[in-house]
């Protein structure tokens, strides 16, 4: 039995003191809080731990009954999650913050002993991007309320810089109604100096922290996910990662690339099967978007038919290809999945998206000549404040969510 958890409540105390609460990602108001179970996922520095821990801020004024630990601390080598949720209960405890729950061996299993056997306990766990809910180890998937955080919108980034809390818009709203939509927030300020500084740097919150240079630290990042992320949620051995590590600099060079699989597999020393799931494993994390022509069935490794960076940050951060023509199409691409797009590549034009709505990216001169016969398509055009009918502001893109 647990005899002391100062330790768990010291560094919680400590982080607390240390968590801003003037801005809020955008899902911090989408989340049912009311909810006994509820799991946050998302990429490694998009900001999990601070909405968790600005919900604890802002909600609790009573401290002994919420506890937050991050299970990659040390006490958990010799502690396990349900002592840590017994000793909580009794002593008052109502809920329980679990932090990078991806690195605590059978956490699926515990986390749902904890729910059935403490039916008082709320329980909050983030985890990371690659987290796979496995519907037979535990079962938690019928009492797992599960949110996604993505990298922040061009939205939420204005909101950090200047304090004007714009609304999102649907991608139906922005295609019927863009010129009205766009002059209303062009109104409140220059919005391309501004989404243009989100595509240098504004996808991850940390970018607002001191010390090194945010390209740097968002190199250490990606190698973090590799190196203690990937391994921790699935076998992998140092080889593969190293090979991974490898691809992704050579890809990194090359966005976008349609592949040749059997020179891009050969290039890193690897098979099609142990390639694909490099791939795949990089989507995940969010490094990588692999894009195919056909909308692709869950669960599926299927060969991509072009490949892009992540996100912009992400290209000026690993690579020295940062082609404007590539960036533009990269924060098209990321914008609308991470909004819960499906996005495809057109037969004529760029992009297709849900299967419905086709789109050719580019700059302020482009014209409809290539998709000029195409039902429900439209541009999507950089250095255009307002823009026209089927004409549509690049930026705008950044407003979905």
């Amino acid at each position: 039995m647990i005899d002391d958890i100062s330790i768990l409540r010291q560094a919680m105390t400590s982080r607390l003191q240390a968590t801003e609460t003037k801005f809020h990602r955008f899902l911090y108001q989408k989340i049912n809080w009311e909810n006994r179970l509820i799991g946050i996922r998302g990429y490694r520095g998009v900001g999990k731990t601070t909405l968790v821990l600005q919900h604890i801020k802002e909600t609790f004024p009573n401290r002994q009954s919420v506890l937050y630990a991050s299970v990659d601390h040390g006490w958990f080598q010799t502690h396990s999650l349900y002592e840590l949720a017994q000793y909580h209960q009794q002593h008052g405890g109502t809920h329980l913050f679990l932090d990078e729950i991806h690195h605590y061996q059978n956490w699926q299993t515990e986390i749902k002993n904890i729910y059935d056997d403490f039916p008082t306990l709320y329980i909050v766990f983030t985890g990371s991007s690659m987290l796979h809910i496995n519907t037979q180890a535990g079962d938690l998937s019928r009492r797992l309320r599960m949110y996604t955080l993505p990298v922040m919108s061009l939205r939420e980034y204005i909101a950090i810089e200047t304090g004007l809390e714009l609304p999102a818009y649907t991608l139906e709203q922005i295609l019927s109604d863009s010129i009205n939509i766009a002059s209303i927030i062009s109104e409140q300020g220059l919005i391309q100096p501004l989404f243009e500084s989100y595509l240098n740097n504004g996808c991850y919150p940390f970018y607002k922290e001191k010390g090194d240079g945010f390209e740097q630290r968002l190199q250490e990042t990606i190698w973090l996910i590799l190196e203690r992320d990937w391994p921790a949620l699935e076998e992998v051995n140092y080889s593969t990662i190293q090979k991974t590590k490898r691809l992704l600099m050579v890809l990194s060079e090359a966005v976008p690339l349609t592949p040749n699989m059997t020179e891009l597999f050969a290039a890193v020393e690897t098979n099609r099967e142990g390639g694909l799931r490099m791939l795949y494993t990089l989507e995940k994390a969010g490094v990588l978007r692999l894009i195919t022509r056909e909308p692709r069935s869950i669960g599926t490794l299927r060969k991509p038919d072009k490949i892009y960076m992540g996100n912009s940050n992400l290209m000026h951060a690993l690579s020295s290809n940062t082609n404007i023509g590539t960036i533009r199409e990269t924060f098209f691409c990321n914008q609308l999945l991470e909004a819960g797009h499906e996005v495809n590549l057109a037969k004529k034009g760029d992009f297709i998206v849900d299967s419905q709505y086709t789109f050719e990216v580019g700059g302020g001169s482009k014209t409809f000549k290539q998709i000029r016969d195409v039902q429900d398509s439209y541009l999507a055009v950089d250095n255009t404040p307002i823009g026209d009918v089927n004409r549509i502001p690049l930026w705008l893109f950044g407003f979905l969510y």
